[in-house]
């Protein structure tokens, strides 16, 4: 197929990455992609948020799937732009995106379809802020409503720190107030065809910065699949992603086909697992960051063919997609001051000697050619990912290759997958 992939970050890179793998060789193009993916596949210069522009791209060039990696295009009405022209897009329309793109979106949809979430207040000022967060206590969560890159979201023991983020965020929109989740949290992505789900493999993503999870919120430090706790509790990993099913991934998706918003495309949904069983954080509707680049590696079933009928409308009485039981981790690179104003510019080195350890791949995320030289083009830099047959092989060589890539000032975590090794 001739395939067209929106977005320059490590999710594209790894959704690239799957597509190349499969017999017969497609024909993809990214847009507008980075330094890393360029060196894989033809980028072009193209706004992937101008809905117009792809449109008028993809008819031109013959595209027969466009795959929308980010949010802002999917909110920004791309999908819908492709599917007016008859040309097959994997990710939701603009209705249905705001499922990510307004929190008080999703949560009206959860309530009407009996999903299990946290309660929550919407705040349009400072003081309906206050008494929101005096009603539900401490812990404090406070949620931007709107696309925030993964930094809307704050929990704090400090009031005066909540009160903070909620001015700030309250600047652009209106926030959300919930009620604290305790427990482990899961990301498991499901294909979506506007009636029908497919899910891939559950993944565990880590989103402060530093160690032992201090630090600030992030896009995502590092992310490891499958989850072997999840059998502790469950009694497999299939019973909890068939319960997930049953009573959150399809009941949003009816819920939504109700509407006249059929979600076509991932739906991403970002769980907790409380005493009082699982509860949905966030949905997201597109693949996530950096957990798509644990899930697909070990991906069997070709991507492309799963992409494809969730576009058409044809997952119904499909397989589920097969995964390799190898396990993946990824570690996250990040620029110095990251996630504040992170130092862009400085060279990297020493990825040849990195992607020589065994069982690695890089997904660049945030990476452009200066002179001829790669340098650090954002906050997070590249994505280090290893497979191997059990998370002690997957860990060490994640790490040793990270350990042998240069960039001045940068920073990881040193525990990503570390409660599931030994």
């Amino acid at each position: 197929m001739r395939i067209l992939v929106l977005g320059s970050g490590a999710r594209e890179h790894a959704i690239i990455t799957a597509l190349l793998r499969e017999e017969p060789a497609h024909d993809i193009v990214v847009a507008p992609g980075n330094a890393g993916i360029a060196a894989d596949v033809r980028a072009v210069a193209l706004d992937p948020n101008d809905p117009a522009a792809v449109t008028n791209f993809a008819n031109l060039n013959n595209i027969e799937l466009v795959v929308v990696g980010p949010e802002a295009p999917l909110v920004a009405g791309v999908a819908d732009a492709l599917r007016t022209r008859g040309i097959p897009v994997f990710g939701p329309g603009q209705s249905a995106a705001a499922l990510e793109g307004s929190k008080t979106f999703a949560k009206r949809i959860m309530d009407e379809a009996g999903v299990p979430t946290g309660r929550a207040l919407r705040a349009g000022s400072l003081a309906e802020a206050e008494a929101a967060l005096d009603e539900y206590g401490a812990p404090y969560v406070v949620k931007a409503d709107g696309l925030a890159a993964g930094k809307g979201v704050l929990v704090t023991e400090d009031r005066d720190a909540a009160l903070a983020h909620a001015t700030y965020w309250l600047q652009h929109g209106s926030v959300l107030i919930e009620e604290f989740l305790d427990g482990q949290e899961v990301s498991l992505f499901l294909l979506s065809d506007g009636h029908n789900v497919l899910p891939l493999s559950p993944a565990q993503d880590y989103k402060r910065l530093g160690d032992g999870d201090a630090g600030p919120n992030t896009g995502g430090m590092g992310a490891y699949s499958p989850l072997p706790w999840l059998a502790d509790r469950f009694g497999s990993e299939q019973a909890f992603v068939d319960e997930v099913i049953d009573t959150i991934a399809l009941p949003t998706v009816r819920r939504l086909a109700a509407e006249d918003t059929p979600f076509i495309g991932l739906l991403y949904c970002g769980l907790i697992l409380t005493d009082a069983g699982i509860r949905v954080i966030e949905f997201n509707a597109r693949f996530g960051d950096p957990e798509t680049q644990v899930v697909l590696p070990r991906l069997v079933t070709p991507l492309s063919g799963l992409l494809l009928a969730a576009s058409s409308g044809e997952l119904g009485g499909m397989d589920r997609p097969e995964f390799s039981t190898d396990v993946a981790v990824t570690v996250v690179l990040a620029s110095e001051n990251y996630p504040g104003t992170p130092v862009t510019g400085r060279r990297i080195g020493g990825l040849d000697a990195a992607s020589a350890v065994p069982g690695v791949s890089i997904a660049h995320a945030a990476t452009s050619l200066q002179g001829g030289e790669l340098v650090a083009s954002g906050g997070r830099v590249l994505s280090v990912v290893a497979a191997g047959v059990d998370f002690d092989e997957a860990r060490a060589r994640a790490y040793e290759a990270i350990g042998r890539i240069t960039l001045e000032g940068g920073q990881f975590r040193t525990d990503i997958a570390a409660r599931v090794a030994g």
